[in-house]
C-alpha cells in the first residue's frame, strides 16, 4: 500500500536528533521512515547545519536509512545519488548569488550592527561562509532584543532576512528558507501540498511549517511555544513526546488520519 504522505521534510537537531538521546534518533522513527520510503514517500533533512556537520553526527548516529534529500544552511538543496549527495546545481547557483548581491549592500553597514551588539551584549560575532553576519548570544534573552534589533534593520534593507535557532542567528536573504526550499522539491517532485508532512521545533523551522507548503504539520513536545503555536493555528499535531519520539508519534497519528480521510473519499456512494 502506498503513503498518503509522498515528501518527509524534518529539521534536524531538536526535532530528528536529541544530542544526548539514547539513541539519539529513535529506532522507532527509524523503522517508520524506512518504510514510508519504502512505499514511495522520499525524506529530506531540512537543516541549519553545513554538510559535513550533519553527515558526521549522522554516522555517529548509526541510522540504517539515509535521507533522499538535504536541505543544508536553511537554504542549499542536494540530491541522494546513492554514494554521495550532490549539489542541485541550478537552485544552488541562483542561491549563491544571490547572497552575494544581498551582502554586497549590507557590509557597509556591518560595523555599525555589530558595535550596537557589542556594546550592550556579551556575544560572540563572526563571518562565515554563508554569512558576514553571524551571532552566538550569552542567552536567549539576549538573543530576543539582538533579533528585535536585527528585525528592525532588515525592513530597511529589501530581501533580508535574520536566521533564528535558540541563541544562533544569522542574516540570510528571505527567498531562500526552509520553505522556499521545500517548496522546491515539491515542484521538482511533481506533488502536491496535500502529499507534505513537515515537522520542527525552532524558529528557523516557522517557514516551512506553514499550510501553504505542507498540509501534514508537526511539532514535539520540546518545540518552542511559537513553533507550537503555529502548528496548533493551522490544525496541525503538537505530541506529548519530545524530539524523534514526538516526531513519530506525529507520522503514525498523521498516517491513520490521511489513510482514514482517503477511505472515506473513495467510499462508493449510496442511491
Amino acid at each position: 500500500m502506498s503513503s498518503p504522505i509522498k515528501l518527509i521534510s524534518t529539521d534536524f537537531d531538536g526535532t530528528l536528533f536529541e544530542e544526548y538521546g539514547a539513541p539519539p534518533i529513535p529506532k522507532r522513527l527509524v523503522t517508520l521512515i524506512g518504510d514510508l520510503q519504502e512505499r514511495g514517500a522520499k525524506w529530506v533533512i531540512n537543516t541549519g547545519r553545513d554538510q559535513s556537520s550533519l553527515m558526521e553526527t549522522l554516522a555517529h548516529a548509526r541510522i540504517s536509512i539515509l535521507p533522499d534529500y538535504l536541505v543544508l544552511v536553511e537554504r542549499e538543496i542536494h540530491v541522494n545519488e546513492g554514494s554521495r549527495f550532490v549539489g542541485l546545481t541550478e537552485w544552488n547557483a541562483a542561491c549563491t548569488r544571490d547572497h552575494a548581491e544581498l551582502f554586497r549592500r549590507v557590509r557597509p553597514d556591518l560595523p555599525q550592527l555589530m558595535g550596537w551588539v557589542n556594546t550592550r551584549f556579551r556575544a560572540t560575532l563572526y563571518e562565515d561562509a554563508y554569512s558576514p553576519f553571524c551571532l552566538i548570544a550569552g542567552n536567549n534573552g539576549d538573543a530576543d532584543v539582538i533579533h528585535d534589533f536585527l528585525n528592525d534593520y532588515c525592513r530597511r534593507v529589501p530581501q533580508l532576512a535574520v536566521v533564528r535557532n535558540d541563541v544562533y542567528a544569522r542574516f540570510s536573504h528571505t527567498a531562500y528558507n526552509k520553505g522556499t526550499a521545500l517548496a522546491e522539491l515539491t515542484r521538482r517532485l511533481g506533488l502536491e501540498v496535500d502529499q507534505v508532512f513537515a515537522v520542527g521545533d525552532h524558529l528557523n523551522d516557522l517557514p516551512m511549517l506553514s499550510r501553504d507548503l505542507a498540509r501534514w504539520l508537526a511539532a514535539p513536545r520540546n518545540a518552542v511555544e511559537a513553533v507550537k503555536h503555529a502548528v496548533r493555528r493551522q490544525q496541525g499535531f503538537v505530541s506529548e513526546y519530545s524530539h524523534g519520539d514526538g516526531v513519530a508519534d506525529a507520522l503514525e497519528f498523521i498516517c491513520q488520519r490521511a489513510h482514514a480521510e482517503n477511505q472515506r473519499l473513495t467510499l462508493p456512494t449510496s442511491g
